[in-house]
């Protein structure tokens, strides 16, 4: 089901979404309102929802929704400043997953983004719905497809692998690298919430719209008992802090001597995403070797299986998401199918176990 007061959103998108052979578009509302009988009649299995609509704003929708029929929601909304404290709120209620709409629609940015919304609703129709919204149970704080033709590009048009990695053990600082998508803003939440002040630096990649992740970032620096803050060019990894990746734009690592810095790169999509685990996880396979742990977490599809699997040839340690925490268990499935995951954990596990495999 679509809910969008636009008729020429709730248009296109149908069109978009029918074109895709597993999917079907049931039906389609002007508000929440209209759209709530429609779904006592006919339950869809995904609804696609704007935030800003007349009668009953997608917000107080979507709690009502989550607190009496939980379905799989994806947001389809503007994301300005005042949009981006929505969408945190929309994932706290229960939202899978999160699209952005610009101000002025057009045809050619549904054309554009017509792969994203399949996904996205795909990943949606997955999702274990018992592990949505709010924040799954905390870690214990640790004390010390589409017929159009686009090419699903890897991290070979960001940066070669490395033949071999020359790690400096005495001497390098140790990281953190963690990927995830679809769920990960609350697994995220949960891990970092564990980390203690003086963990190792943490590199972020989520897969999330632009202007969202540093309203993400702001509201966990908040949280956390760690520093946590959107990449910017250069950024230094110091200990007790986590950097999460702008939207749209991948985050590599550098090093420099003993240090690692971050690298923000506007190059192509890597697996339909920008930013990209799989480039995150082989610059840190690159530059960081054994002096790393990867983490890969829920979400759709495998970006990051095959960057983790370099990391552990490196001589990093890895660990994947069991699923029985996982919103979906794509990505952790595709690493641990490559035998790239040196440990399957829950996620309540993985903060201490990747504390302590680095301490």
């Amino acid at each position: 089901m679509i809910i969008d007061d636009s008729a020429f959103v709730r248009q296109t998108l149908s069109g978009i979404l029918n074109h895709d052979p597993e999917i079907e578009v049931i039906s389609t509302a002007a508000d929440p309102i209209f759209a709530a009988g429609k779904i006592t009649k006919d339950r869809p299995d995904v609804i696609t929802l704007d935030l800003e609509m007349p009668r009953m704003n997608g917000l107080t929708f979507l709690k009502k929704l989550m607190s009496t029929l939980p379905i799989p929601v994806v947001v389809i909304s503007s994301l300005t400043e005042k949009g981006g404290e929505m969408t945190l709120k929309a994932f706290e209620y229960g939202a899978v997953e999160v699209i952005t709409k610009p101000k002025l629609i057009t045809k050619e940015f549904f054309d554009e983004s017509r792969i994203l919304l399949c996904d996205a609703v795909k990943a949606a129709s997955q999702a274990n719905m018992k592990r949505v919204g709010g924040v799954a149970p905390a870690p214990a704080m640790i004390s010390k497809s589409q017929p159009v033709v686009m090419p699903k590009l890897t991290a070979d048009e960001i940066l070669e692998l490395s033949p071999q990695v020359v790690s400096i053990k005495h001497t390098t600082d140790k990281i953190i690298v963690l990927g995830a998508s679809t769920g990960g803003t609350q697994a995220i939440e949960a891990f970092l919430m564990a980390m203690p002040p003086d963990c190792p630096g943490i590199v972020i990649v989520q897969h999330m719209p632009e202007m969202f992740t540093k309203s993400f970032a702001d509201r966990l620096d908040k949280l956390c008992r760690i520093s946590v803050k959107e990449g910017v060019q250069g950024e230094i990894i110091t200990t007790g802090k986590a950097i999460i990746a702008p939207g749209n734009r991948h985050m590599l690592i550098t090093r420099t001597g003993a240090k690692y810095s971050v690298v923000i790169n506007d190059g192509p999509l890597v697996n339909r995403h920008r930013p990209s685990v799989d480039v995150l996880f082989r610059s840190a396979a690159n530059c960081a070797g054994a002096n790393a742990v990867g983490i890969i977490m829920t979400g759709m599809g495998d970006d990051g299986a095959r960057g983790l699997l370099e990391m552990k040839n490196a001589g990093a340690y890895t660990i994947a998401e069991d699923e029985s925490t996982c919103v979906v268990f794509g990505m952790p499935k595709a690493a641990i199918s490559l035998n790239a995951a040196t440990t399957v954990l829950p996620l309540h596990d993985i903060a201490r176990h990747a504390y302590q495999k680095l301490s």
